[in-house]
């Protein structure tokens, strides 16, 4: 056995594979159990970690696991969370935090109540092309941010255990699910958003069609829009662009060199775009990583409840705005 904390995993789906992936190359952590219903998925990811299948009761009430990784459907987080957190155990759970504002509270409040840490999935800021734009953002690299556009989404809308994704009422649709990726790291770059304006294909199309444009207003002064797809060809693919007094940030993910920094020059000649991007880990193996080096007293921040919170605000706010056809004050 690997030494360092004792992982069990709920939930074998896409986004459980994925993290059972992380945990078999990070030094000081051990998956050592697993559960989903559908047995041949858990049993997949024992056979390649070498964990126990055993059922998320009995993962939770085992005394020698420390962290219990929740990526099950969103409207099952609560429910696993709070028992993990009453059982003493830290939580690692995939975005979206929860379906309701409610539930993310009862969420916060029994990881608060049991001395246990919480971090939220929202793992963007870990992609190596969004890190460096927030670094540059920060530097000053571009002056004052005044405008950002955000674009998440492909072809088709993805299947998933009982085709959760495609139920509003479970999901949230590509709003709460998908785009609150994109809200979580604008929160990041810009700090508090003031009010939120969103339109959708919502109650238009067909569910697998949907399409989201929504508007947040931050306290910063700056406005950002996020464009939300799955009606586009071509695959899934990720932009966002960066607009400053002194300069752009541009990002493509279907390009070759897929991030730009132009800075306007001094003398008026056109600033130059400058490629700038680099993966040397898998996202989801440094957003896990991080975590468990927090746990480990290694590192000092996590994207925690708090953060899943008030991107999860966001998320809600636009789908009212959606439903009512007017701005969201925040």
């Amino acid at each position: 056995m690997k030494p360092g904390l004792k992982v069990g995993l709920i939930g074998g789906g896409t986004m459980g594979t994925a993290h059972a992936e992380a945990y078999r190359v990070i030094e000081n952590a051990e998956l050592v159990a697993v559960a989903d219903l559908r047995p041949e998925r858990a049993q997949a990811i024992a056979t390649k970690t070498g964990a126990t299948v055993r059922t998320a009761s009995e993962i939770i009430a085992d005394p020698n696991i420390d962290v219990i990784d929740v990526c099950l459907p969103t409207y099952l987080h609560r429910d696993y969370v709070v028992a993990a957190a009453e059982a003493g155990k830290h939580v690692f759970c995939e975005k979206p935090m929860a379906r309701s504002l409610k539930e993310a509270e009862e969420m916060k409040a029994a990881c608060e109540k049991a001395g246990v840490k919480l971090g939220i999935g929202h793992v963007v800021r870990f992609f190596p092309e969004y890190v460096r734009a927030y670094e540059k953002v920060k530097a000053g690299a571009v002056g004052d941010v005044a405008v950002v556009r955000c674009t998440r989404g492909g072809f088709p809308l993805p299947t998933a255990w009982q085709d959760w994704y495609a139920n509003y009422e479970l999901s949230g649709g590509l709003v709460l699910d998908m785009i609150i990726h994109d809200f979580d790291f604008l929160r990041w770059l810009l700090g508090p958003a003031e009010r939120v304006f969103a339109k959708s294909t919502r109650g238009r199309e067909y569910n697998r069609l949907e399409y989201a444009l929504v508007t947040i207003k931050f306290k910063s002064g700056a406005i950002a829009h996020v464009e939300g797809s799955w009606v586009n060809g071509g695959g899934f693919h990720t932009r966002f662009e960066i607009a400053g007094s002194n300069g752009l940030i541009d990002y493509d993910s279907r390009k070759a060199n897929p991030i730009t920094v132009t800075v306007a020059s001094k003398d008026g000649v056109p600033g130059v775009p400058v490629p700038a991007s680099a993966w040397v880990e898998n996202p989801y193996t440094t957003e896990i990583r991080n975590f468990i080096n927090v746990l480990d007293g290694k590192e000092g921040t996590i994207v925690d409840g708090n953060e899943g919170y008030e991107s999860l605000r966001i998320a809600l706010a636009a789908l009212e705005s959606i439903e009512t056809g007017k701005p969201v004050s925040l």
